[in-house]
């Protein structure tokens, strides 16, 4: 059998190759080391070349709105803080999602937001978790 040549459109885009990793976060200010768990496991998927999506419902979506991690977190000696971790994993290129219907239902605005992030419908993390080639939820 002769060799097939492969046309410019059938081969795989960065976009079709790249490797998505999903992280899930539902806590807040309530469990603030899970919320550090998160942001610190998202950086660290960034770092090993994932497409990192940070995936934020309930009480997380709480972390992301502007201003409110300066009056809820009291820093502990010797322990990253929750805008250190955060400021680690926007740089690291990790994108951050807050489930729309959370949003809702705790009267947030997309305005209210930290500007890095967006907000996305529930329909999205369903793809996204498909799509992934791994998930951590905390």
């Amino acid at each position: 059998m002769g060799k097939t040549k492969t046309r410019e459109s059938e081969k795989p885009t960065e976009k079709d190759t790249e490797k998505l990793f999903v992280v899930l976060c539902v806590t807040g200010f309530e469990k603030i080391a899970n919320a550090r768990s998160a942001l610190m496991f998202a950086s660290l998927a960034a770092a090993a070349d994932f497409k990192t999506i940070l995936f934020c419902l309930q009480n997380a979506v709480d972390i992301m709105v502007k201003g409110a991690i300066e009056e809820n977190e009291r820093p502990e000696p010797g322990v990253p803080t929750l805008a250190q971790r955060l400021e680690e994993a926007l740089e690291m290129g990790v994108e951050i999602q807050c489930c729309t219907q959370t949003m809702a239902n705790k009267h947030i605005t997309e305005d209210d937001l930290i500007p890095q992030v967006k907000a996305a419908g529930a329909m999205n993390l369903i793809v996204l978790a498909t799509e992934a080639e791994g998930t951590l939820c905390f």
